[in-house]
């Protein structure tokens, strides 16, 4: 993936832009970010920035509702935090499948089943 480190440059390309406004996105670039059919895209500032159509399934929802009200969060706090952590949830499994694709690759330390819950005839 194209997510550079602090201390690494951010990686760049210069592209052309056609005489209809158009441009390619770079395939490395494409790739990186996930992208499908669709993007998204906005200015900030004088940037414009192009990101993937994120559809949010919600499938975490009603765990992350339950945590925050148990915790004793409600109103607009509730509302504030329920929408910082739910976009905390694709960059944590994105994560995670990237350990999972180093491990399986040899390239990370992993952990057994066994490891995790034990041998099964140890119960």
């Amino acid at each position: 993936m194209l997510q550079p480190r602090m201390s690494e440059p951010m990686p760049r390309k210069r592209i052309s832009v056609s005489q209809k406004r158009q441009i390619t996105i770079p395939i490395d670039f494409y790739n990186a970010m996930g992208a499908g059919a669709q993007v998204d895209c906005y200015l900030r500032g004088n940037a414009m920035v192009i990101h993937p159509v994120r559809e949010e399934s919600g499938a975490f929802d009603e765990e992350i509702l339950a945590d925050l009200i148990a915790r004793g969060l409600s109103g607009g706090e509730l509302l504030a935090k329920f929408k910082e952590t739910r976009r905390q949830v694709r960059p944590a499994v994105e994560r995670l499948l990237d350990e999972a694709a180093r491990a399986a690759a040899d390239q990370a330390p992993y952990s057994t089943f066994e490891d995790v819950f034990g041998a099964e005839d140890a119960a």
